[in-house]
C-alpha cells in the first residue's frame, strides 16, 4: 500500500463517510468503498455508527453498476429527520424566526415586531419564546433540536458569536449572544439541555448570501449578496465558503465614503448608508411630509407606486451601484444580487445604471444582476445551512458520535 492510500484509509472516519453520501460524491457500500480504499467490513462498521446514531438511511436500490447484471445496490440517504434547526433573522425594528429542517425546509415559521434598539436581553429573550412556540406548532419537541442559527444586522467575531462595534445594535457590542439565546430556549422550551445546544451567530448579509447561493446558485464560484434596507451591507459566497475577512468585517460596505456630508449612525459623515439606505430615504421622505420611519415603510410606499419614494429608490441605487462598480472589478462575482427592502425596480434600475457605465466591461461581461428568490426568508435558510454544515462537518461529527456513545 503506497503512503498517498494509507493516508487515505487513515482519515476514512465515520464522519467522512457522511459527507461523501451529504454531498452525493458516494451514495452506496461500493462506491464508498472505492472513494476512501476502505475494506467492505471498516465500511459496514463505521455505516453501523452513522446508522444507530438515526443519521442515514436506506434508499431505493441504484443501478447495476456491473454489465453481468446482479442485484442492483442499496442507495444510502442523510436522514433530514432526525433533528431540527431552531434560526432567526432580526433587523433593526422586525424579526423572523422559523424550524428549519435539516435540508432547509421551513416547516414552521413566525415573524413580528422586534426592536434590536431595546438591547440583547430582552430580544435574545423574545427569541426564546417564539422558538418554543415554533417547536410546538412544528409537533417536535426540545429534543429534536440540534442547533440554532441567528442573523443579525452588525460584524460578528465567527469565533466568539460575538457582534463588533455594530453601528446600528446599540448595546450589543461583544455581549454573549449564544449563552443568553441558549438559555431563553432553554426556559421557554422547559428544558435543561440549553449548553448541548450549539448557537452560531453571523452577518444577515453573510446568511442570506449563504441561503441564496446555496438554493439558487451552488455552481457559482463567486456570489455577491447586497442587503440594501434600514442599512446596507455585503455578504460574499466564495468557493462555497462565505468569506468574512480576519474578523467578520468584510462586506461592510455601506461605510465607504461617498463625499456626501450626511451623518451616518456610525458617527462619521458620508458613508454610504447614511444617504442611499432604506433609512435614508426614510428620513428624505419624512422630511418631504411623508409617513416613513424605516426601510420596511419604504419597502411599503415603494409596492403601492408612491411617486416619490420610487425616484429616491432609484437614486438610491444609482448611489449604490457606483460602489458596486468597485466591488465587482474587485471580486469579479458571477452573480451580484440585490435584496432587502428596497430591491425592487426602481433600485434595481438605478444600481445598473452606474454599475455598467463605471465597472469595465471585462468585469459584467459574465455578471447576472438579480433579486433575491428566497426572499424574507433567505436569512433563516443560510442560518439553518451554517448550523447543519457545522455540526456534520467530518471532524465535528466524530465528536457527536463519541459522545452519543455510538
Amino acid at each position: 500500500m503506497t503512503g498517498r492510500a494509507a493516508r487515505t484509509v487513515n482519515q476514512a472516519s465515520a464522519g467522512q463517510l457522511l459527507e461523501l453520501v451529504r454531498s452525493g460524491r458516494a451514495t452506496t457500500r461500493g462506491a464508498l468503498q472505492q472513494a476512501t480504499g476502505l475494506s467492505r467490513a471498516t465500511v459496514g462498521q463505521r455505516l453501523e455508527r452513522l446508522f444507530r446514531a438515526g443519521w442515514l438511511r436506506e434508499g431505493a436500490g441504484g443501478p447495476v453498476d456491473s454489465p453481468l447484471g446482479g442485484r442492483p445496490s442499496i442507495t444510502l440517504e442523510f436522514d433530514d429527520e432526525h433533528a431540527v434547526v431552531l434560526t432567526a433573522d432580526l433587523d433593526t425594528r422586525h424579526g423572523r424566526a422559523a424550524v428549519v429542517t435539516l435540508t432547509g425546509e421551513i416547516v414552521a415559521e413566525h415573524a413580528g415586531l422586534l426592536v434590536i434598539d431595546e438591547g440583547p436581553e430582552a430580544v435574545l429573550g423574545e427569541l426564546g419564546r417564539w422558538f418554543a412556540e415554533l417547536l410546538e406548532k412544528s409537533g417536535r419537541g426540545p429534543d429534536a433540536v440540534c442547533g440554532i442559527g441567528l442573523a443579525v444586522p452588525g460584524p460578528v467575531d465567527i469565533d466568539t458569536g460575538r457582534v463588533v462595534q455594530p453601528p446600528i445594535m446599540p448595546g450589543w457590542d461583544g455581549y454573549d449572544i449564544r449563552g443568553r439565546l441558549a438559555r431563553a430556549f432553554a426556559e421557554h422550551a422547559g428544558t435543561d439541555r440549553c449548553a448541548l445546544v450549539p448557537v452560531l451567530v453571523d452577518n444577515d448579509a453573510n446568511l442570506m448570501a449563504y441561503g441564496e447561493q446555496r438554493a439558487g446558485y451552488p455552481d457559482c464560484s463567486a456570489f455577491a449578496l447586497v442587503k440594501v434596507s434600514t442599512g446596507i451591507g455585503a455578504g460574499m459566497v466564495v468557493g462555497g465558503t462565505i468569506y468574512r475577512g480576519v474578523d467578520g468585517g468584510a462586506g461592510d460596505i455601506g461605510h465607504i465614503r461617498v463625499g456626501a456630508e450626511a451623518l451616518c449612525r456610525c458617527g462619521s459623515y458620508g458613508c454610504l448608508a447614511a444617504v442611499a439606505s432604506g433609512g435614508a430615504v426614510a428620513r428624505r421622505l419624512a422630511e418631504a411630509g411623508v409617513r416613513a420611519a424605516s426601510g420596511s415603510d419604504v419597502r411599503d410606499l415603494l409596492t403601492a407606486g408612491h411617486p416619490e419614494a420610487m425616484a429616491l429608490a432609484r437614486e438610491a441605487g444609482r448611489q449604490v451601484g457606483d460602489v458596486l462598480a468597485t466591488v465587482v472589478t474587485l471580486l469579479n462575482p458571477g452573480v451580484l444580487m440585490i435584496a432587502g427592502d428596497l430591491a425592487g425596480t426602481p433600485f434595481v434600475t438605478g444600481v445598473r445604471e452606474l454599475l455598467y457605465q463605471r465597472a469595465l466591461p471585462r468585469s459584467t461581461a459574465h455578471l447576472e444582476v438579480v433579486t433575491s428568490r428566497l426572499g424574507e426568508r433567505a436569512g433563516l435558510v443560510g442560518a439553518g445551512a451554517l448550523v447543519v454544515e457545522y455540526l456534520y462537518a467530518p471532524e465535528r461529527a466524530e465528536e457527536r458520535l463519541a459522545a452519543l456513545g455510538v
